[in-house]
């Protein structure tokens, strides 16, 4: 088998809250596993102990822009120095709900960090590494409004926005995604889940292979 077949790879899922991200994670992990390729799944913020912890104070507790985003890259790295490396050193491919799309998304298209911060903590955190393919789900706002209603589940802080700062994040992830063609695999979330998932299954094919 060539070296590109076995190459362990990053792959990431991007989009708004309600996009419908997760379940299309799932098919990619059963993908991965269809094609014996060993993987482990994980998340941002959080996939450590100490992202997790991190993780809750970032979802629930109010804090100042830039401890927001410090705090998202902190996890990160812990992220990074404690699973992905490790994990696609050894040849098992990782698959991530989120990573530094999403900060630029939220932090920087959504609340107005700005953007030359956000490069020095990019560059510092993971000037190497970028993902190997980002699967970014595109979806009207109001729709995933709707969609997260539905659910039953309580809001997070950053669910709690208002109506222009998702149109703003979706903004930002389509700007993200124009500068890095070649990484970024743009959904249209609003068709059918088995749509998507055929969609996605295709872009996997035509990066990896079988």
């Amino acid at each position: 088998m060539s070296e590109t077949a076995t190459k362990a790879r990053f792959i990431t899922f991007e989009g708004i809250d309600g996009a419908g991200k997760s379940s299309q994670i799932a098919r990619c992990c059963a993908w991965l596993a269809a094609n014996d390729h060993p993987f482990v799944q994980s998340r941002e913020p959080g996939g450590t102990s100490l992202g997790e912890k991190l993780r809750a104070l970032l979802l629930h507790e109010s804090m100042d822009l830039e401890t927001e985003a410090l705090l998202m890259f902190a996890a990160r790295k812990q992220h990074l120095a404690e699973l992905i490396e490790p994990k696609l050193a050894e040849g098992t491919w990782v698959v991530s709900d989120r990573f530094t799309d999403a900060t630029y998304a939220y932090q920087v298209g959504g609340r107005g960090l700005d953007v030359a911060k956000f490069d020095v903590l990019e560059h510092w955190v993971h000037a190497g590494r970028q993902p190997d393919l980002t699967f970014l789900f595109d979806l009207d706002p109001a729709v995933a409004a709707q969609r997260l209603a539905g659910t039953g589940e309580a809001p997070d802080r950053f669910e709690r926005e208002k109506a222009d700062f998702f149109t703003r994040v979706r903004n930002a992830y389509l700007v993200r995604a124009e500068a890095a063609p070649d990484r970024f695999c743009v959904i249209d979330a609003s068709l059918d889940p088995d749509t998507i998932g055929l969609a996605l299954e295709r872009a996997l094919v035509e990066r990896f292979g079988a």
